[in-house]
């Protein structure tokens, strides 16, 4: 099972979510990255969805016991393995290009369902977006 996961939003370092602390002891920070997709603000979180024309920054982490966290992290995004076509986000295995150019596959969360009237972060960098509001 692949052992790097990709952090976009709010599990972010500077958020400190209570959900991100349950896995924290098994989270070594690995450098950021970007994966393909476009960003939107949904308000009280972001949302990526998989696109090949732009990317969105984050951070990518080393998990020390892969199945424990990937476990919290899919009760945290309500993914459902079982139905993945209603889950809030589905996980894939998607290339992360790291800031020193190398390419790494990691799991990654994007959201699968309306858009509604979000606004699409252009920059790809959630925390860029709000620094700038």
């Amino acid at each position: 099972m692949p052992t790097l996961v990709f952090f976009y939003g709010t599990l972010m370092t500077p958020f400190n979510r209570a959900g991100r602390r349950r896995v924290d002891d098994d989270l070594t920070y690995a450098g950021r990255g970007t994966i393909s997709g476009v960003l939107f603000d949904l308000g009280i979180y972001p949302a990526a969805v998989p696109a090949d024309d732009s990317h969105v920054w984050g951070e990518v982490y080393e998990m020390s016991h892969p199945t424990i966290v990937l476990q919290a992290l899919d009760e945290l995004e309500g993914f459902r393995a079982a139905e993945p076509e209603s889950s809030l986000y589905t996980r894939l295995l998607t290339p992360v290009t790291l800031e020193d150019g190398r390419v790494v596959e990691a799991w990654a969360y994007f959201y699968n369902a309306p858009l509604g009237r979000a606004e699409r972060i252009y920059s790809g960098d959630y925390l860029e977006h709000l620094r700038v509001r």
